[in-house]
């Protein structure tokens, strides 16, 4: 349908509903709702393929690439961008010494039937992705977590969402392929992960603090939270990243947040994260829990934790992942 008969019929059952308003009242209201989906004539976040993989635009300005395929040893989105366009992520440079599979915004764990998935020594293939423009731009996408045997550890599916505030939100679901078992073993190494920029570092005065109000790695390592906060400095300016944890998670993750730039947080450590390995617990997936669903969500602003209002923003990611 036209997207002005689409309006038109949006503004008729206004009417039907609310009574004696003006057609042009609720013509008003009809174009101010489409004006919040689009700016310029242009959807607020945009999604168009390249040779570079997905590149996402919000509002006509670049913010990150999905990078996927079969040379890759997982699927993730690098570079991230701040309003205005800073870099928040790491550069992705193939000669790193240090951490190498820490790349942008990415999910994986190690310790999966024994294998390293987060030191991607399992690789994780994409093999179908789907995207779309609009409010939310999504991407969704089926990934297959290769073992060391050549065949699937599990079928992941995946329904990204980016909305013009720069929330991502990740909606996740891990099975074993039908008739296997995927057995997750305790590992600090995981899950979903963020590799800050090197100026952003605590070590070189970035702010880390909690929803509980904890501050700096120390205090935030290991710990549950609602979101967890890493805010530092890009080209003279002050960005922040925040990590959010979703209540209907199978279990609260923990944040595995370090002053070298790691930031990341993992439902599935419970003994590493807390130093007692008799807290393990590991978790299976077979006949009787054929999956797990998980929804976390990254969220980037200007300015630090409170100037950014990542507190608002969590209450807009718990509304959009019900």
């Amino acid at each position: 349908m036209h997207q002005f008969c689409k309006r038109r019929l949006f503004v008729w059952c206004l009417l039907a509903i609310t009574g004696p308003w003006s057609v042009a009242q609720a013509e008003d209201r009809a174009k101010a709702q489409n004006d919040a989906a689009s700016v310029g004539g242009k959807e607020a976040v945009t999604i168009e393929q390249t040779d570079d993989g997905l590149a996402v635009k919000i509002k006509g300005e670049e913010f990150t690439v999905f990078h996927h395929g079969a040379t890759l040893p997982k699927p993730y989105f690098w570079p991230v961008r701040g309003p205005g366009g800073a870099i928040l992520t790491r550069p992705n440079d193939p000669n790193e010494k240090e951490h190498p599979h820490h790349r942008g915004i990415w999910l994986s764990v190690d310790e999966v039937n024994h294998v390293r998935f987060w030191a991607e020594k399992g690789r994780i293939v994409t093999t179908d992705v789907k995207s779309k423009s609009g409010n939310p731009g999504t991407i969704e996408m089926t990934n297959e977590w290769i073992g060391l045997d050549g065949t699937p550890a599990l079928i992941e599916k995946t329904i990204v969402s980016i909305y013009p505030e720069r929330l991502i939100t990740y909606d996740t679901t891990l099975a074993p392929p039908v008739g296997k078992l995927a057995r997750f073993d305790d590992t600090k190494e995981g899950f979903f992960g963020f590799r800050v920029a090197q100026s952003m570092r605590e070590k070189e005065g970035g702010i880390v603090t909690n929803s509980d109000g904890k501050k700096t790695t120390a205090e935030c390592w290991g710990q549950p939270a609602k979101w967890v906060d890493y805010t530092g400095v890009v080209d003279a300016k002050t960005y922040g990243v925040a990590l959010m944890d979703h209540p209907g998670n199978f279990r609260p993750s923990r944040y595995h947040v370090r002053d070298y730039g790691l930031f990341s947080m993992s439902p599935f450590g419970e003994g590493a994260y807390q130093n007692d390995e008799s807290k393990s617990q590991p978790v299976i997936l077979d006949a009787d829990t054929p999956s797990l669903r998980f929804r976390f969500g990254a969220y980037i602003h200007a300015g630090n934790a409170t100037e950014g209002k990542v507190a608002e923003a969590y209450k807009q990611f718990i509304e959009v992942t019900k």
